[in-house]
């Protein structure tokens, strides 16, 4: 009996230990302000602490556009150069690997105006979590598209990536082979 009690009480705690992990997060830039000029991002992002699997939510009216950028772009505003374009009023960016993202306004004199976000992505920075075939598109997201649509946007917001169903698949397959050597070892 004590043995199928401790069999018990680690198959839990097991459980309880990919539950935690496998817990993302959707930040609203902004918050109810969303992605504004009048929006203090600095301020916004002092008590965050992003990780891998996580989203960002930008929300804006259809005149504006997020471009994510290098660090030498976002110091100096420079949007000639981007490595992504968002322009649909709602985009979602499903945070897939560690280090850090830069997002500056398409608009330069906003940008310089201090509409403009360093996202540091705790995780592996050598590691991606990306998902091993090609990923369908989010909802609300719009990359690599240089115009912007004036179609309305949807308030539709994804809660887990696919890098982190990817990570909490790991540790799922880690919690079957952690349950299956318990039960041989209380078996014999």
């Amino acid at each position: 009996m004590e043995k199928l009690l401790l069999l018990y009480c680690s198959l839990l705690f097991c459980f309880a230990t990919i539950t935690f992990t496998c817990s993302a997060t959707t930040y609203t830039v902004g918050d109810s302000s969303g992605w504004d000029i009048s929006t203090n991002l600095n301020t916004w992002i002092t008590d965050k602490k992003f990780k891998v699997g996580d989203a960002l939510v930008f929300q804006y009216s259809s005149g504006q556009s997020v471009e994510e950028v290098t660090k030498e772009n976002f110091e100096t505003c420079n949007t000639s150069n981007v490595l992504a374009t968002y322009g649909n009023g709602n985009t979602t960016v499903p945070l897939r690997k560690g280090g850090d993202i830069y997002f500056v306004s398409g608009n330069k004199l906003y940008c310089l105006g201090g509409m403009k976000l360093h996202v540091h992505v705790e995780g592996d920075d050598d590691k991606s979590f990306a998902p091993t075939i090609a990923p369908k598109a989010v909802a609300g997201s719009e990359e690599n598209t240089a115009t912007l649509t004036n179609s309305p946007s949807s308030k539709k917001n994804t809660h887990l990536s696919a890098g982190t169903l990817n990570h909490c698949a790991r540790n799922a397959l880690q919690f079957v082979c952690i349950a299956v050597m318990v039960a041989a070892y209380f078996s014999i």
